[in-house]
């Protein structure tokens, strides 16, 4: 009975970040059961978004058969969502835990522009991979000379040299003066004003998303057509146009599943925008704020499980990457698309 209560003591007195110091900030105290839970789960959940995340990039740069613009978008995508999971969830994790930031104070400056980048480079991908479906269904027989490698790689560029300055813009006074709004030593903080706040929803979230609901919105309405007039033809020219439907199938099946990843973005995005609605004053320290905050980065977990359900080549090339076969020189030839041969 004594040894019980003297743990109950122990978890009631206050603990510091860092012991030590004077100005220390207090830490989060819990139970031991509860801080293992809580770092296994979020272990796992990083663990598990780099892991597939890294499928996808190897998949895309090592199966010739996979260089293509619209690969190349998801490629770039899956790289943005790889540094979440490597870098972003890691460490929102332990402060989560912890309530404590042990990373000093340079790097402090450094992530929240981390941060801002990789979710503004997600975010102009999806555009860019929007724009990139809406002319593949609604003028096919000119795609492949308006969407080529070069023009797709100057749209990623963009994509990321944008997200780097308007980072850098939104977080200058964050990168000079990084614990500016810190109150102890052992916090990390970023706060911003309700204007600024507002002007990054319309910048970074509603514009992009009101563009790319739109196009999908033609994108559907058009392969709806599409698919009537084919089906009608295909009983006249029954071998022709059966392989225009396969080919037309394919794109409106990118589409969709494009269409999904971008929904499902959505979906993870909005509480974390709604919640910055009902704020006079956005700060990083908020407990609530940081649980919608993981509701985006656990949306660069889904983005791969999604490629899993709808695209047979990333099923085909993750079997080939898990079982090592990838090392043979002649695998990156491997034909994905036995069916279409």
């Amino acid at each position: 009975m004594e040894i019980r209560g003297v743990q109950s003591v122990e978890y009631n007195v206050a603990q510091y970040c860092f012991p030590s110091n004077n100005l220390s900030c207090l830490r989060e105290v819990r139970t031991r059961s509860e801080t293992a839970i809580m770092y296994i789960f979020f272990s796992a959940l990083s663990g598990c978004t780099v892991f597939l995340n890294l499928l996808v990039i190897i998949s895309i740069s090592h199966f010739k058969q996979l260089h293509t613009p619209t690969n190349l978008l998801i490629l770039s995508l899956a790289v943005a969502d790889f540094v979440v999971g490597l870098i972003v969830m890691p460490i929102e994790s332990i402060r989560m835990i912890e309530n404590c930031w042990y990373f000093g104070v340079i790097f402090c400056s450094l992530f929240p522009f981390i941060v801002y980048i990789v979710v503004s480079a997600s975010l102009g991908n999806l555009v860019f991979i929007s724009i990139d479906r809406f002319i593949a269904v609604n003028d096919p027989l000119r795609y492949n000379s308006k969407v080529t490698m070069r023009k797709t790689m100057f749209c990623i560029f963009l994509s990321w040299f944008c997200s780097i300055v308007y980072a850098v813009i939104l977080l200058y006074d964050h990168l000079c003066n990084p614990v500016v709004h810190s109150s102890c030593v052992g916090q990390c903080t970023v706060v911003s004003d309700y204007a600024v706040a507002m002007t990054d929803l319309i910048v970074t979230f509603l514009s992009p998303c009101m563009a790319m609901i739109s196009l999908y919105v033609r994108i559907f309405h058009t392969a709806r057509k599409q698919i009537k007039l084919i089906t009608a033809a295909a009983s006249n020219v029954c071998e022709l146009h059966s392989k225009a439907m396969v080919a037309k199938k394919s794109e409106h099946k990118a589409a969709k599943t494009l269409g999904v990843v971008v929904l499902m973005y959505l979906i993870c995005w909005i509480p974390y925008y709604i919640c910055i609605l009902t704020m006079s004053t956005i700060s990083t320290s908020s407990l609530t704020l940081n649980i919608f905050s993981w509701f985006m980065y656990i949306n660069s977990c889904i983005n791969p499980v999604i490629y899993a359900f709808f695209y047979p080549w990333f099923k085909t090339s993750a079997q080939h990457i898990v079982s090592l076969k990838i090392l043979d020189t002649s695998s990156s030839f491997k034909n994905l698309f036995p069916e279409n041969s």
